[in-house]
């Protein structure tokens, strides 16, 4: 089965996580991506090392389906590699501040110069134009100034989440954006810039709040893991663990209240609307917090179910990797990485597709794994290459 990116080369020159998993989702989709990095390699393909040459864990998921090319595109011998990769290519993916896309020989003008039908998938931690775009930034930044941080937490210690949610999420978006110039290309052969930034998707997740203080100037704080706009929402302890139980609308009130046994809570005017039970929310909390103290994880849960109350566990990394559902799915590709003491639990293609699914084809490469295959594909001969590679362009 042909994949739908099959025939499409895209060049990936992302650094950490919004770019390269942008290109990692297109790889998945069949699309050939060839990932540019430092000739001593990039600094976050040794994150979270896990092998004895200091592979990181990062890079094992967001490399995956991917080549390995090692350059430096600021010697002149590196740009006129670039030149003749842009020739070949359909995507270009660099999430790096404007002046550098500049300095590289990435930016737009440049590229189009070279194949005017390309597509450039920019990506930046605060976009184009506006006193902020020169800036560098990672995930956390966009959580910080969006709003999330401060209503994380609590009020005398925001929070960020563990997870780069801000990174991914621009990682998606920008992928959903080259798939959609892709498809604006087959129909009239013109290639666009796609530009995503760290602080549209934090913006964009925190929308519907900064909505809300702009009409009715709330003023929210922070209550750690209690939900501010419906009840029971809340983390919970019990005798073995903890418990996230998360309730919208009133007929999931009705179950849970017919569940503890309070039915005068159903007529209580604090509790007649989803915002009035968030507003309350603590009271709410309080009475399912003495609930679960008395149970085990086990009990609350299928108690939980059994009402058809959404609730789940909450989970350390290594009771993730036991999961049965994870199991039963097959979620997590188990992937042979070189030097690695066991395969990597890899999370294949989060969206399934019925009929032309993501698929995980092989490992994340080797540094510079496919140097000399590229270079022989793009003309250079074995001399040229080893002289390349003695002064360090490749």
């Amino acid at each position: 089965m042909e994949k739908v990116l099959a025939g499409v080369r895209v060049l990936d020159f992302g650094r950490y996580i919004a770019g390269p998993f942008c290109a990692t989702l297109l790889a998945d989709m069949g699309a050939e991506v060839i990932r540019v990095e430092k000739v001593d390699g990039s600094e976050d393909r040794y994150l979270s090392p896990v092998t004895g040459q200091g592979d990181g864990a990062l890079f094992m998921q967001v490399g995956r389906n991917k080549l390995s090319l090692t350059l430096n595109p600021m010697k002149p011998e590196g740009r006129e590699i670039v030149r003749k990769l842009v020739a070949t290519a359909d995507v270009v993916v660099a999430n790096l501040p404007p002046e550098t896309l500049l300095a590289m020989g990435l930016d737009y003008e440049s590229l189009t110069a070279i194949k005017p039908d390309i597509i450039l998938t920019m990506i930046s931690a605060f976009g184009t134009g506006g006193p902020y775009q020169n800036r560098v930034g990672f995930d956390g930044l966009g959580q910080a100034m969006s709003g999330s941080m401060f209503l994380s937490g609590t009020p005398e210690q925001p929070a960020k989440s563990y997870a780069p949610y801000v990174d991914f999420g621009t990682a998606s978006l920008s992928a959903f954006g080259t798939l959609a110039a892709l498809y604006e290309k087959q129909k009239n052969g013109r290639g666009q810039v796609v530009e995503g930034s760290l602080f549209n998707t934090a913006l964009t997740m925190m929308n519907g709040t900064l909505i809300e203080q702009a009409l009715i100037r709330r003023n929210r704080v922070a209550t750690l893991n209690r939900s501010q706009t419906s009840a029971p929402a809340d983390t919970f302890r019990t005798l073995d663990g903890w418990v996230l139980v998360q309730s919208v609308g009133g007929p999931l009130f009705k179950r849970w209240v017919d569940l503890i046994g309070e039915p005068e809570w159903l007529d209580d005017p604090r509790f007649q609307s989803d915002i009035s039970r968030g507003d309350h929310g603590a009271l709410i909390s309080e009475k399912l917090a003495t609930w679960c103290a008395e149970r085990t994880s086990a009990e609350v849960l299928e108690a939980m179910e059994n009402a058809r109350i959404p609730a789940g566990p909450v989970l350390s990394p290594q009771q993730v990797l036991e999961d049965p559902h994870i199991a039963a799915k097959g979620l997590f590709i188990e992937t042979e990485f070189p030097g690695a003491a066991r395969p990597a639990p890899i999370m294949r293609t989060p969206v399934e597709l019925s009929a032309t699914p993501g698929e995980i084809r092989h490992r994340a490469p080797l540094l510079g794994e496919h140097t000399g295959v590229i270079m022989k594909e793009l003309g250079y001969s074995e001399d040229e290459i080893s002289e390349l590679r003695r002064k360090r362009v490749i």
